[in-house]
Protein backbone atom coordinates (compact mmCIF):
# COMPACT_ATOMS: atom_id res chain seq x y z
CA UNK A 1 0.00 0.00 0.00
CA UNK A 2 1.36 3.43 -0.91
CA UNK A 3 2.26 5.98 1.75
CA UNK A 4 0.62 8.71 -0.31
CA UNK A 5 -2.14 10.39 1.70
CA UNK A 6 -5.61 9.32 0.56
CA UNK A 7 -8.88 11.01 1.53
CA UNK A 8 -9.37 8.75 4.56
CA UNK A 9 -5.88 9.52 5.85
CA UNK A 10 -6.44 13.24 5.37
CA UNK A 11 -9.64 13.05 7.42
CA UNK A 12 -7.70 11.27 10.16
CA UNK A 13 -5.03 13.96 10.13
CA UNK A 14 -7.63 16.69 10.49
CA UNK A 15 -8.94 15.04 13.64
CA UNK A 16 -5.65 14.80 15.54
CA UNK A 17 -4.54 17.58 17.89
CA UNK A 18 -2.02 20.11 16.55
CA UNK A 19 -0.15 20.12 19.84
CA UNK A 20 3.18 18.25 19.80
CA UNK A 21 5.16 18.14 23.08
CA UNK A 22 8.75 19.26 22.60
CA UNK A 23 11.13 16.42 23.45
CA UNK A 24 14.78 17.05 24.22
CA UNK A 25 17.19 14.12 24.59
CA UNK A 26 20.63 15.19 25.69
CA UNK A 27 23.83 14.25 27.38
CA UNK A 28 23.29 11.04 29.36
CA UNK A 29 26.31 8.79 29.77
CA UNK A 30 25.96 6.01 27.18
CA UNK A 31 27.28 5.09 23.71
CA UNK A 32 24.54 2.91 22.23
CA UNK A 33 21.04 1.92 23.41
CA UNK A 34 18.32 -0.32 21.97
CA UNK A 35 14.61 -0.01 22.87
CA UNK A 36 11.57 -2.16 22.12
CA UNK A 37 8.71 0.08 20.96
CA UNK A 38 6.11 -2.07 22.73
CA UNK A 39 7.80 -1.20 26.04
CA UNK A 40 9.04 2.28 25.09
CA UNK A 41 6.52 3.57 22.59
CA UNK A 42 7.24 6.69 20.55
CA UNK A 43 5.16 9.46 22.08
CA UNK A 44 3.92 12.48 20.18
CA UNK A 45 6.92 14.76 20.16
CA UNK A 46 8.91 17.41 18.34
CA UNK A 47 12.70 17.21 18.64
CA UNK A 48 14.06 20.55 17.44
CA UNK A 49 17.54 20.71 18.95
CA UNK A 50 20.67 19.04 17.66
CA UNK A 51 21.28 15.74 19.36
CA UNK A 52 24.49 13.88 20.01
CA UNK A 53 23.24 10.62 18.56
CA UNK A 54 21.98 8.91 15.44
CA UNK A 55 18.65 7.08 15.53
CA UNK A 56 17.36 4.08 13.57
CA UNK A 57 13.62 3.60 14.06
CA UNK A 58 11.91 0.38 12.94
CA UNK A 59 8.10 0.54 12.90
CA UNK A 60 6.38 -2.83 12.52
CA UNK A 61 3.00 -1.95 14.09
CA UNK A 62 1.09 1.27 14.54
CA UNK A 63 0.09 4.25 12.43
CA UNK A 64 1.51 7.76 12.63
CA UNK A 65 2.75 10.88 10.89
CA UNK A 66 6.52 11.40 10.82
CA UNK A 67 8.07 14.70 9.78
CA UNK A 68 11.75 15.16 8.98
CA UNK A 69 12.67 18.70 8.07
CA UNK A 70 10.07 19.78 5.51
CA UNK A 71 9.14 16.23 4.49
CA UNK A 72 6.11 14.51 6.02
CA UNK A 73 5.27 10.79 5.77
CA UNK A 74 2.04 9.01 6.66
CA UNK A 75 3.21 5.65 8.05
CA UNK A 76 0.84 2.71 8.25
CA UNK A 77 3.08 -0.12 6.99
CA UNK A 78 6.40 -1.53 8.25
CA UNK A 79 8.98 1.22 7.81
CA UNK A 80 12.57 1.90 8.86
CA UNK A 81 13.78 5.47 9.38
CA UNK A 82 17.34 6.77 9.60
CA UNK A 83 17.58 10.00 11.61
CA UNK A 84 20.71 12.17 11.60
CA UNK A 85 21.64 14.11 14.77
CA UNK A 86 20.94 17.41 13.00
CA UNK A 87 17.49 16.48 11.69
CA UNK A 88 14.49 18.40 13.04
CA UNK A 89 11.86 15.69 13.47
CA UNK A 90 8.37 15.14 14.84
CA UNK A 91 6.07 12.16 15.35
CA UNK A 92 2.29 12.04 15.86
CA UNK A 93 0.66 8.77 16.92
CA UNK A 94 -2.57 7.85 15.14
CA UNK A 95 -3.10 4.45 16.82
CA UNK A 96 -2.87 2.84 20.24
CA UNK A 97 -0.45 0.06 19.22
CA UNK A 98 3.32 0.24 18.80
CA UNK A 99 5.64 -2.39 17.43
CA UNK A 100 9.28 -2.51 16.41
CA UNK A 101 12.52 -1.16 17.85
CA UNK A 102 14.70 1.91 17.86
CA UNK A 103 18.43 2.25 18.39
CA UNK A 104 20.33 5.36 19.49
CA UNK A 105 24.10 5.58 19.08
CA UNK A 106 26.42 8.51 19.61
CA UNK A 107 28.94 10.09 17.25
CA UNK A 108 31.71 8.93 19.58
CA UNK A 109 30.53 5.33 19.11
CA UNK A 110 30.92 5.72 15.34
CA UNK A 111 34.39 7.20 15.72
CA UNK A 112 35.43 4.21 17.85
CA UNK A 113 34.38 1.80 15.09
CA UNK A 114 35.91 2.82 11.72
CA UNK A 115 34.14 0.05 9.77
CA UNK A 116 30.76 1.32 10.96
CA UNK A 117 31.73 4.86 9.94
CA UNK A 118 32.71 3.59 6.48
CA UNK A 119 29.32 1.86 6.11
CA UNK A 120 27.43 5.00 7.21
CA UNK A 121 29.39 7.13 4.74
CA UNK A 122 28.99 4.57 1.94
CA UNK A 123 25.22 4.02 2.10
CA UNK A 124 24.30 7.63 3.04
CA UNK A 125 21.05 6.58 4.71
CA UNK A 126 21.40 9.34 7.31
CA UNK A 127 22.59 12.10 4.98
CA UNK A 128 20.70 11.54 1.72
CA UNK A 129 17.15 12.44 2.74
CA UNK A 130 15.74 10.59 -0.28
CA UNK A 131 17.05 7.37 1.32
CA UNK A 132 16.26 8.03 4.98
CA UNK A 133 12.74 6.51 4.92
CA UNK A 134 12.37 2.93 3.63
CA UNK A 135 9.09 1.04 3.34
CA UNK A 136 9.35 -2.68 4.14
CA UNK A 137 7.58 -5.89 3.21
CA UNK A 138 6.68 -8.16 6.17
CA UNK A 139 9.62 -10.52 5.57
CA UNK A 140 12.03 -7.58 5.28
CA UNK A 141 10.74 -6.09 8.51
CA UNK A 142 11.20 -9.48 10.22
CA UNK A 143 14.86 -9.60 9.11
CA UNK A 144 15.53 -6.17 10.60
CA UNK A 145 13.58 -7.01 13.76
CA UNK A 146 15.83 -10.03 14.39
CA UNK A 147 18.93 -7.83 14.07
CA UNK A 148 17.50 -5.39 16.62
CA UNK A 149 16.73 -8.28 18.97
CA UNK A 150 20.32 -9.52 18.69
CA UNK A 151 21.63 -6.03 19.42
CA UNK A 152 19.42 -5.73 22.46
CA UNK A 153 20.57 -9.15 23.71
CA UNK A 154 24.18 -7.96 23.49
CA UNK A 155 23.35 -4.74 25.35
CA UNK A 156 21.52 -6.51 28.15
CA UNK A 157 24.25 -9.17 28.53
CA UNK A 158 26.86 -6.47 29.15
CA UNK A 159 29.73 -8.79 28.29
CA UNK A 160 33.17 -7.85 26.91
CA UNK A 161 33.11 -7.02 23.19
CA UNK A 162 29.33 -6.63 23.34
CA UNK A 163 29.48 -3.19 21.76
CA UNK A 164 31.76 -4.54 19.02
CA UNK A 165 29.03 -7.06 18.22
CA UNK A 166 26.37 -4.34 18.30
CA UNK A 167 28.21 -2.23 15.75
CA UNK A 168 28.47 -5.28 13.48
CA UNK A 169 24.69 -5.72 13.70
CA UNK A 170 24.30 -2.02 12.89
CA UNK A 171 26.30 -2.54 9.71
CA UNK A 172 24.02 -5.44 8.79
CA UNK A 173 20.99 -3.20 9.44
CA UNK A 174 22.35 -0.65 6.99
CA UNK A 175 23.07 -3.30 4.35
CA UNK A 176 19.70 -5.05 4.66
CA UNK A 177 17.90 -1.69 4.52
CA UNK A 178 19.72 -0.37 1.45
CA UNK A 179 19.04 -3.69 -0.33
CA UNK A 180 15.30 -3.04 -0.04
CA UNK A 181 15.51 0.37 -1.69
CA UNK A 182 11.79 1.16 -1.46
CA UNK A 183 11.86 4.91 -0.82
CA UNK A 184 8.38 6.53 -0.53
CA UNK A 185 7.62 10.04 -1.72
CA UNK A 186 7.07 12.69 0.93
CA UNK A 187 3.60 14.13 1.54
CA UNK A 188 2.52 17.77 1.65
CA UNK A 189 3.72 20.06 4.46
CA UNK A 190 1.53 23.00 5.49
CA UNK A 191 2.76 26.59 5.33
CA UNK A 192 2.30 26.84 9.09
CA UNK A 193 4.66 23.96 9.77
CA UNK A 194 7.23 25.47 7.40
CA UNK A 195 7.42 28.52 9.67
CA UNK A 196 7.70 26.29 12.74
CA UNK A 197 10.52 24.36 11.08
CA UNK A 198 12.29 27.57 10.00
CA UNK A 199 12.10 28.94 13.54
CA UNK A 200 13.74 25.84 15.03
CA UNK A 201 16.30 25.76 12.24
CA UNK A 202 17.25 29.39 12.94
CA UNK A 203 17.31 28.75 16.70
CA UNK A 204 19.64 25.81 16.11
CA UNK A 205 21.92 27.86 13.88
CA UNK A 206 22.17 30.50 16.57
CA UNK A 207 23.03 28.04 19.35
CA UNK A 208 25.14 25.43 17.53
CA UNK A 209 28.46 27.25 17.76
CA UNK A 210 27.96 29.25 20.94
CA UNK A 211 31.20 30.14 22.70
CA UNK A 212 32.68 33.10 24.56
CA UNK A 213 34.33 34.50 21.42
CA UNK A 214 31.07 34.46 19.46
CA UNK A 215 28.09 34.73 21.85
CA UNK A 216 24.52 34.27 20.66
CA UNK A 217 23.38 37.14 18.41
CA UNK A 218 19.61 36.66 18.10
CA UNK A 219 17.90 36.03 21.41
CA UNK A 220 14.48 37.70 21.46
CA UNK A 221 11.15 36.74 19.92
CA UNK A 222 11.10 40.00 17.96
CA UNK A 223 14.55 39.31 16.47
CA UNK A 224 13.61 35.77 15.42
CA UNK A 225 10.36 36.96 13.84
CA UNK A 226 12.20 39.70 11.97
CA UNK A 227 14.65 37.16 10.52
CA UNK A 228 11.73 35.00 9.36
CA UNK A 229 9.92 38.03 7.90
CA UNK A 230 6.79 37.52 9.99
CA UNK A 231 5.11 39.46 12.79
CA UNK A 232 6.13 38.35 16.32
CA UNK A 233 2.48 37.79 17.25
CA UNK A 234 1.97 35.46 14.28
CA UNK A 235 5.11 33.46 15.08
CA UNK A 236 4.03 33.22 18.72
CA UNK A 237 0.59 31.99 17.70
CA UNK A 238 2.06 29.28 15.43
CA UNK A 239 4.48 28.01 18.07
CA UNK A 240 1.76 28.05 20.71
CA UNK A 241 -0.61 26.12 18.43
CA UNK A 242 1.87 23.42 17.38
CA UNK A 243 3.97 23.01 20.54
CA UNK A 244 2.05 24.62 23.39
CA UNK A 245 4.89 27.07 24.07
CA UNK A 246 5.60 30.56 22.76
CA UNK A 247 8.78 31.79 21.08
CA UNK A 248 10.37 33.18 24.24
CA UNK A 249 9.85 29.91 26.10
CA UNK A 250 11.54 27.93 23.34
CA UNK A 251 14.48 30.35 23.28
CA UNK A 252 14.81 30.18 27.07
CA UNK A 253 14.64 26.37 27.16
CA UNK A 254 17.17 26.03 24.36
CA UNK A 255 19.60 28.38 26.12
CA UNK A 256 19.13 26.45 29.37
CA UNK A 257 19.92 23.15 27.62
CA UNK A 258 23.01 24.64 26.01
CA UNK A 259 24.08 26.07 29.37
CA UNK A 260 23.80 22.63 31.02
CA UNK A 261 25.92 21.07 28.30
CA UNK A 262 28.60 23.76 28.66
CA UNK A 263 28.60 23.33 32.45
CA UNK A 264 29.01 19.56 32.14
CA UNK A 265 31.26 19.20 29.11
CA UNK A 266 33.62 22.17 29.43
CA UNK A 267 35.81 23.73 32.08
CA UNK A 268 34.81 27.26 31.05
CA UNK A 269 34.27 29.77 33.82
CA UNK A 270 30.71 30.67 34.77
CA UNK A 271 31.32 34.17 33.48
CA UNK A 272 32.38 32.84 30.05
CA UNK A 273 29.36 30.53 29.85
CA UNK A 274 26.98 33.32 30.83
CA UNK A 275 28.53 35.63 28.24
CA UNK A 276 28.20 32.92 25.58
CA UNK A 277 24.43 32.70 25.99
CA UNK A 278 23.90 36.45 26.06
CA UNK A 279 24.49 37.70 29.63
CA UNK A 280 27.01 40.52 30.07
CA UNK A 281 27.35 39.95 33.83
CA UNK A 282 27.44 36.81 35.95
CA UNK A 283 24.82 37.81 38.59
CA UNK A 284 22.09 38.07 35.93
CA UNK A 285 23.22 34.75 34.43
CA UNK A 286 23.05 33.10 37.87
CA UNK A 287 19.59 34.58 38.45
CA UNK A 288 18.34 33.33 35.05
CA UNK A 289 19.62 29.81 35.65
CA UNK A 290 18.39 29.51 39.25
CA UNK A 291 14.96 30.94 38.40
CA UNK A 292 14.46 28.23 35.77
CA UNK A 293 16.17 25.24 37.41
CA UNK A 294 16.00 25.91 41.15
CA UNK A 295 19.80 25.79 41.61
CA UNK A 296 22.75 27.95 40.60
CA UNK A 297 25.05 27.08 37.67
CA UNK A 298 27.83 26.23 40.12
CA UNK A 299 25.54 23.89 42.07
CA UNK A 300 24.41 22.18 38.86
CA UNK A 301 27.99 21.61 37.71
CA UNK A 302 29.01 20.24 41.10
CA UNK A 303 25.97 17.95 41.49
CA UNK A 304 26.36 16.50 38.00
CA UNK A 305 30.02 15.59 38.54
CA UNK A 306 29.20 14.12 41.92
Amino acid sequence: MSLTLDSKAIDTLRNIPDLIPVYREYYEDWNIRVFNRKQHECRNYLSPNRREFYKILLITEGVGVFTMGLNTYYIEEPTVLFIHPNDIISWKNLSDVSGGFYCLFKKTFINEHPQLKLAIDKYQLFTDKAKSIIRLKPNEALTLEKLFEQMQDEELAGKPFGQDAMQAYLQLLLIESIKVGNFPQADYVSEEYKYVHQFFQLLEQETTNINYTSPIRIKTAKEFASNLLVHPNYLNALLKKHTGQNVSTHIRNRLLEETKVLLVQTDWSLQDIGYSIGFSDQPNFNLFFKKNTGITPAEFRKSYHL
